[in-house]
């Protein structure tokens, strides 16, 4: 993915908020933009390969999963706090059950979501490693899959307390990796 700097000009003395706003207003369709830990963050759309990993682990989700009230969504905009009033981000995968975010917002409040999944690339791997962790176990979501790339490997973050995640269990791309309730089944990561 690359990164990309805005065709317009924030206003002279404009907060981190409002910036984020100018950001979204004019990113092309299909950028992320994202405010996480007081950054404006400005993203491409991703690779084919990040788009397979995402297809396979929706796909994976959707056939394991035990509780068929959950929903997998791609393109939702949670708020999650951060060192700024407030962030918003765009994970790559979000679990949630269905009906969590039928209304018309562009930011949804986390409280219904179960999982949230990032896979890293090259220009969002350090955000997804490090101040997206911050803001997902602030937002007290239950499970955070880091599929890194780079890394070759998959980290699952679970039992959020303050800003960081009590549990963070490494596996090595392409084993099987053990998802916690209410998914409980083992992921296969070796389509990744």
């Amino acid at each position: 993915m690359a990164t990309a700097e805005p065709t317009t000009p924030a206003p002279e003395g404009a907060d981190v908020q409002q910036v984020f706003e100018v950001f979204s207003a004019v990113a092309p369709k299909g950028w992320r933009v994202e405010l996480i830990e007081g950054d404006v963050c400005v993203t491409s759309l991703g690779d084919g390969r990040h788009a397979g990993i995402v297809s396979e682990l929706s796909g994976q989700v959707i056939d394991r999963r035990q509780d068929r009230s959950l929903c997998n969504y791609t393109g939702i905009g949670l708020t999650v706090p951060g060192s700024s009033a407030t962030g918003h981000v765009v994970p790559d995968l979000v679990i949630a059950p269905k009906g969590s975010f039928g209304d018309q917002e562009e930011w949804h409040d986390p409280s219904p979501v179960l999982l949230v999944a990032e896979v890293t690339s090259d220009s969002t791997a350090d955000r997804d490693r490090e101040k997206k962790i911050r803001g997902y176990a602030r937002a007290g979501i239950p499970v955070y899959l880091l599929i890194d790339r780079e890394e070759g490997q998959v980290t699952v973050y679970s039992e959020p307390s303050g800003d960081e995640y009590a549990k963070g269990a490494k596996h090595k791309m392409g084993l099987a990796v053990p998802l916690p309730a209410p998914l409980g089944f083992e992921l296969d990561t070796a389509e990744f």
